[in-house]
């Protein structure tokens, strides 16, 4: 596995004033290790995980199933050894009122949970404070919470803690982790303009 994937925490940066979306997720010591941008005007979700900004080395690659994306199914797979990491599934009617998404392995068993912290605040997010109130969702394998991603209030980005941490036991591959903290981003910059 990449080196860019053996840190236990990470802080995404989504770039504003792009025609597309640009994601940018630093390690610890602030060095950017994975750069992300969305292809344009794509039916069905491409998104590209490269080293660096040059894009001359993907990691990792997210494809949409389907062109509709309410409750789409993402398949992420390993660009370098072209295996299939695991699945990600937005929970399309469940998150209108509080962000969810079921967690899948390499062979599609649901082995997780991605949650917003709690439905009072995510409704006060929706309906009254919109960005001034940050997201925060818990990653949960089983019942273990293995990951932590935080949004910090930033007036004019988006800026997202990944904390893996709490996984003392390696259950869970930061690949597919990483992966859904560029999914939160992107489908948070949608919720935005249509609020």
């Amino acid at each position: 596995m990449d080196i860019a994937f053996q840190y236990d925490h990470f802080l995404l940066k989504k770039q504003v004033f792009a025609l597309t979306g640009i994601l940018r997720i630093y390690n610890p010591q602030d060095m950017l290790v994975l750069y992300c941008q969305e292809k344009f005007l794509k039916l069905k979700e491409d998104i590209r995980i490269y080293s660096d900004e040059s894009k001359s080395r993907e990691l990792l690659n997210i494809h949409a199933r389907q062109i509709i994306d309410f409750s789409a199914y993402y398949d992420v797979f390993d660009s370098q050894i072209s295996d299939k990491v695991g699945g990600l599934r937005r929970k399309g009617f469940r998150s209108l009122m509080q962000d969810e998404w079921e967690v899948f392995d390499p062979q599609e068993h649901l082995i997780g949970v991605l949650k917003e912290d709690s439905l009072n605040q995510a409704l006060l997010r929706r309906f009254l404070l919109g960005r001034l109130l940050p997201q925060n969702y818990d990653l949960n394998i089983g019942t273990e919470l293995v990951a932590g991603y935080k949004q910090r209030f930033h007036l004019f980005r988006y800026e997202l803690k990944i904390d893996f941490q709490m996984d003392t036991g390696n259950k869970f591959d930061h690949r597919l982790g990483l992966c859904a903290a560029i999914l939160l981003a992107i489908f948070e910059g949608r919720q935005q303009s249509q609020r």
